[in-house]
């Protein structure tokens, strides 16, 4: 039963996924800086100065309170394009792969065969 849960746990697969959920936490959390600490604070703190609003979340319009919401469209917007930038930056520093020419061959008909094993039986 050990000698099972070991080979089940120091899988290749198990591992590369667990260090990938690790990275992803680490990368969600610069995200996320990058995010509420400075590229929000950029673009927010005009428009808010703007609507003589202190903080988002106080917007609101006949009792709805719409600025959380806001807040969150705004921050899937800066988030998407974050990561657009940085897998295109990915990408292009990532070495290019070499494309293998495809050679189409042409399947053998009835006829081609059958010549093949008439020339066959002829030689023996």
């Amino acid at each position: 039963m050990l000698k099972d849960l070991k080979a089940f746990l120091f899988r290749g697969n198990i591992l590369d996924l667990a260090v990938a959920v690790i990275i992803g936490g680490a990368f969600g959390a610069i995200i996320t800086s990058l995010v509420e600490d400075i590229i929000t604070p950029l673009i927010l703190n005009p428009a808010l100065k703007a609507a003589n609003v202190e903080n988002i979340a106080d917007l609101a319009w006949n009792g709805v309170k719409y600025g959380s919401f806001l807040s969150a469209i705004i921050n899937f917007l800066i988030i998407g394009t974050s990561l657009f930038f940085i897998v295109k930056a990915a990408e292009k520093a990532m070495p290019k792969k070499v494309e293998e020419e495809v050679v189409e061959v042409e399947a053998p008909t009835q006829e081609m065969l059958l010549t093949e094993i008439r020339d066959l039986l002829a030689n023996k």
